[in-house]
């Protein structure tokens, strides 16, 4: 704790009730330096994301309130109803507009999650410009040059458009935090980030390990799940990065073989449309929504196997948040993932899973039987994973880190503006 408390601006498209991706974390960073003594606000959208869809009693044009005793303020922008990368593009910018325009306090320190990339570069402008005293901050969860490179094929123009936009917008920062240190070459050495501005801090387990007792078989039993269906559930967003035909095809192959396995989707996302197509005629494939706390933690600790599923080429972009839950479980995971990727390196330096590589249905069939015959091999798979997040992606130790860091970087801003 530190002697003064920090006056922190939180400036995110996602943030809760949405239960998925960077949302999470930003609502638990918000919460966390909140419970430790700072003025934290926090400026977002309204809650949209996987659905692409603003949910029901939201949509004003402006809302304050607040959320876990943190005051938010909701700003209306346009949500694509396809977010391909103009129409996202699109989304970003009329938040940045809406950020840039409204009322952000006197803060110490500007907190900004990336994605999303350009609502940043509009909101660090201002910044830089009219809020002198404030520390900026961009929280990188995912790399767009990246990403227009492994999910899209691009290269060329768009790429190197990409990669100057996300040049300028970290290098204005005065501070870059990256969830993974394998980001850190991408971002000093090809972004060119100053290394003394780039510090690494892990995403942390949002959902703690069940303490009370679930009964497995009522809540398979609610869900529809046979006591004797080898249960595979993927959770979270449905995009391009995720590739998730893949694992529509391992299905179609476990209904030819008649070996019985039920796949459950849970949550939304762009692709999901076209996944429910593609799986139309399957009786072992199941969609669900998201699903509200406490009953997410007990549909997810019912299932057998957790998967994570990657579209080919895909290995630099963004660490999957949903590793970060699965491992608290106590259960296996199947990974679908390049042998060179971040998620492949979590799911080895864990223990708590195993690898195939991605885009090849057979093998992922491959993978899920050999542990839906081997009990014992499931539980080891599934302890290893749980003893790594009670290790290293505990909540608190994060957020310990994440205040002293920035600290030091509001000390550091203050001590450069003392001396121009």
């Amino acid at each position: 704790m530190t002697d003064q408390p920090l006056r922190v601006a939180i400036i995110s498209l996602n943030y809760a009730p949405e239960r998925t991706g960077i949302a999470r974390y930003t609502s638990s960073l918000a919460q966390g330096l909140h419970k430790r003594g700072h003025r934290v606000q926090v400026i977002t959208t309204h809650p949209h994301y996987p659905e692409w869809s603003i949910h029901e009693g939201y949509g004003q044009w402006r809302r304050d309130e607040l959320v876990d005793d943190v005051p938010v303020r909701r700003l209306r922008h346009y949500v694509p109803k396809r977010p391909s990368w103009i129409p996202r593009a699109i989304s970003e910018l009329t938040f940045g507009v809406r950020a840039l325009l409204t009322s952000w306090g006197r803060p110490d320190v500007v907190v900004l999650p990336s994605p999303a990339l350009f609502a940043c570069s509009l909101v660090l402008l201002r910044a830089r410009l009219f809020t002198r005293r404030a520390a900026t901050v961009v929280w990188v969860q995912d790399l767009y040059s990246l990403g227009a490179a492994e999910t899209q094929g691009g290269t060329g123009a768009a790429v190197q458009a990409l990669s100057r936009v996300e040049s300028a917008t970290l290098g204005a920062a005065d501070g870059v935090a990256l969830i993974h240190s394998r980001f850190r070459d991408q971002v000093v050495d090809k972004l060119r980030v100053e290394p003394g501005r780039v510090g690494v801090i892990r995403n942390w387990t949002s959902v703690g390990a069940v303490d009370r007792a679930i009964d497995r078989q009522a809540v398979r039993l609610r869900l529809g799940w046979s006591p004797d269906e080898l249960v595979l559930m993927h959770t979270g967003n449905m995009g391009v990065k995720q590739g998730l035909e893949n694992i529509v095809e391992m299905a179609r192959i476990a209904e030819a073989t008649q070996y019985p396995v039920r796949v459950v989707f849970t949550g939304g996302g762009s692709q999901k449309e076209r996944l429910v197509e593609l799986a139309a005629g399957l009786s072992n494939v199941q969609f669900l929504d998201s699903l509200p706390d406490g009953e997410f933690e007990e549909a997810l600790n019912s299932a057998d196997i957790l998967l994570l599923n990657e579209k080919p080429g895909v290995a630099e972009m963004a660490v999957p948040s949903k590793l970060t839950t699965y491992f608290s479980t106590g259960l296996p995971v199947v990974a679908a993932t390049d042998a060179a990727s971040i998620s492949a390196a979590e799911v080895d330096v864990s223990g708590g899973g195993v690898r195939v590589d991605p885009g090849d249905p057979a093998a992922l069939f491959e993978a899920v039987t050999r542990l839906g015959a081997d009990s014992a091999l499931r539980a080891r798979l599934g302890m290893a994973g749980r003893k790594f997040r009670d290790a290293y992606l505990a909540e608190d130790a994060a957020i310990d880190s994440y205040e002293q860091w920035l600290q030091q970087l509001v000390d550091n801003h203050a001590l450069k503006g003392t001396s121009a």
